[in-house]
């Protein structure tokens, strides 16, 4: 007996409404652009600048230990993480230490910087701080420029393979729906003021990634309906494709959705966030594959006279499509 997320042989009608869910993702796309120019993005110290603290010691690095010991000096967004290097000796314990740039400042005061080391100290005595060095404006403004630049070119570059391997109106749905889950990403970002740092960019090319391998496998399906029903019209096409792919649809979301709330819950403040805009790029990501990218191509259209054979029978990236969910 299997368990089944979804009915065998499914013929939803998911373009019934398409003119409501187009202009609700139309929306959320414009109330997130408005929501990054009045509330703005939360940035993290890889935006604001701010100071490396590295330490060293015979000691385990516990980053709780040092977090605790570090938040009654209220020094704002802290990161800690364990560092590991085959050079160093067996007994070496190194750890780096960032604190966003304070107030007025664009790094942290001597004063502020003997408190850090008094309070680390009190924990491990035997820690030493090799080095200290600040991040400033300038070279955070470079790594935004950088992390915009890597969003832009990636979608660009799905923009021009999905030309290739299929037609223009197909890009132009695929990178429709790689732009809608980028910006509601960044708008639930805003909302509810994650913090958003390098992390989340990754997250970000991340969710392209999976939000564009769910679209070619709907898009190779409705590739090959084109070629099967002919004289079916394209709205058919699409329902007929999209329920066929549904179960591989819903068993890929599902799973990589249990793994994701798992280390949502278990992986502690570290990952929060990009684990987070994981699972949030994992639901709007299957949700545009269908309501927008498909619903773009629908009101484009496309020929019916299938001329771009890859030699593959439009079958590529359609062998698991019909899994049971």
């Amino acid at each position: 007996m299997r368990l089944k997320l979804v009915p065998k042989d499914t013929k939803w009608d998911f373009f019934k409404r398409w003119k409501l869910t187009f202009g609700a993702s139309v929306f959320a796309m414009l109330a997130s652009v408005m929501l990054f120019f009045a509330v703005g993005l939360n940035f993290g110290i890889d935006f604001l600048g701010g100071t490396t603290i590295r330490t060293e010691s015979t000691q385990a690095v516990d980053v709780g230990a040092y977090r605790q010991a570090l938040r009654p000096l209220d020094l704002g967004d802290i990161s800690i993480t364990e560092v590991f290097d085959a050079d160093f000796v067996a007994d070496k314990r190194v750890a780096q230490i960032r604190i966003q740039a304070q107030e007025g400042h664009e790094a942290i005061t001597p004063d502020t910087i003997q408190a850090i080391e008094a309070a680390l100290q009190g924990v491990d005595p035997e820690i030493t701080f090799p080095s200290v060095e600040s991040v400033g404006p300038e070279v955070s403004g470079e790594l935004v420029q950088t992390a915009i630049l890597a969003v832009v070119l990636a979608i660009a570059a799905v923009l021009f393979y999905i030309w290739l391997r299929f037609e223009w109106q197909f890009s132009l749905g695929a990178v429709a729906a790689l732009v809608h889950d980028i910006t509601v990403t960044i708008g639930i970002f805003c909302i509810l003021q994650i913090r958003f740092d390098l992390t989340i960019i990754a997250a970000l090319l991340t969710i392209v990634g999976y939000s564009l391998n769910d679209t070619v496998v709907v898009f190779d399906r409705v590739r090959e309906n084109l070629r099967r029903y002919k004289s079916t019209e394209l709205k058919q096409v699409l329902n007929i494709s999209i329920n066929e792919t549904l179960s591989r649809t819903v068993m890929t979301s599902v799973t990589t959705l249990i793994a994701l709330i798992s280390l949502y819950i278990l992986g502690g403040d570290v990952i929060r966030g990009f684990v987070f805009a994981m699972i949030w790029g994992v639901v709007v990501g299957t949700y545009s594959s269908v309501f927008v990218a498909s619903a773009i191509l629908l009101r484009l259209g496309v020929k019916r006279d299938w001329s771009k054979n890859s030699g593959d029978g439009g079958k590529a990236g359609t062998q698991f499509a019909n899994i049971d969910a």
